[in-house]
């Protein structure tokens, strides 16, 4: 069988191509990508096709998509603070792209599995956050993977077009990029302790998030992907644990066997204060699959990083 996975290039998309080039079941893997985010450094050693072309690219969709077993859509635009500053283009990669997305799986049906986001649930008083709540957007990223699902919901009901929706919560791990002013927080902050700058906190510290280390996402991407595995209704993605980012940085200080030096600073527009995933649809559905603890991935990532050339020299930490 044939995957094809667009955003393939990109942090989360280049664990999955490794994901499934190693199932049994995989002979091919088409990446679809215009590199915009992602890099060709990541898949460089990866035996996939490489379509270089955007969701928004109709023709190359369709030709990519022909004759797949599934899709696993993950190409987006994916920064909150990068969504206030320029919505039209997140509505355009996210909302236009994945109906572009859609519309190729159409054809044939081809399932697709689709990547979204826990800030579709907003600022919820409900932790964790189960499925049944009503998404209530806080951001034009948000809104935009909120219609998103609401696109391919639509296209399994009008077409039957096999879709199961994921809602991503604070994915980390090896190839997510440090070096940009929205990098997530545990590659900023493992980047600046390796690097010996301060690391900057928005905010108090005690928002929490529900991190989630990349092989358990990319496991359960490649499992739904060769299985066809599709759902009526979205399904959370993640480890089912909030951590604060005080407790994130203990947690690297231990790892790195030093004291992280933290600044704080504002709080970003259109940041939660608070996310965790209820779990029970997930274990429904995946019975059994295994995930990574923290630490555990943490340390992984720790060791990817320091295995990149420009880590190469000790930490200058505080003492």
């Amino acid at each position: 069988m044939r995957i094809v996975v667009t955003g393939g290039a990109g942090f989360i998309g280049a664990n999955l191509c490794r994901e499934l080039l190693a199932h049994p079941s995989v002979r091919a893997v088409t990446v679809l990508d215009d590199l915009s985010t992602g890099s060709l450094a990541n898949i460089a050693d990866l035996p996939v096709e490489l379509v270089q072309a955007s969701v928004l690219d109709r023709t190359a969709l369709s030709r990519a998509v022909t004759g797949a077993h599934a899709v696993v859509h993950l190409a987006a635009r994916t920064s909150v603070p990068g969504s206030v500053t320029d919505p039209l283009g997140y509505h355009e990669t996210n909302t236009l792209g994945t109906l572009h997305v859609l519309e190729a799986c159409r054809a044939a049906p081809t399932p697709v599995v689709l990547a979204s986001s826990s800030s579709v649930y907003g600022e919820t008083a409900v932790l964790p956050a189960h499925e049944e709540l009503p998404a209530d957007p806080h951001s034009p990223y948000a809104a935009s993977k909120a219609a998103a699902e609401a696109y391919a919901s639509a296209y399994a009901r009008s077409y039957g077009v096999p879709a199961l929706m994921f809602r991503f919560f604070n994915v980390f791990g090896p190839f997510q990029p440090p070096g940009h002013p929205y990098a997530a927080v545990v590659p900023a902050f493992i980047d600046a302790a390796l690097t010996g700058r301060p690391v900057l906190v928005h905010g108090d510290g005690h928002q929490s998030r529900d991190f989630t280390y990349v092989g358990t996402v990319a496991g359960l991407l490649a499992h739904a992907a060769v299985h066809r595995v599709h759902s009526p209704a979205p399904i959370n993605l993640a480890a089912g644990r909030r951590t604060s980012l005080l407790q994130l940085i203990a947690l690297l200080n231990r790892l790195l066997g030093a004291e992280i030096d933290v600044r704080f600073g504002p709080p970003r527009p259109g940041d939660l204060r608070h996310s965790q995933a209820a779990g029970a649809r997930l274990a429904d559905a995946f019975p059994g699959h295994p995930g990574v603890p923290l630490e555990t991935g943490l340390a992984r990532t720790v060791a990817w990083f320091r295995s990149l050339p420009q880590y190469s020299r000790p930490p200058v930490l505080q003492p």
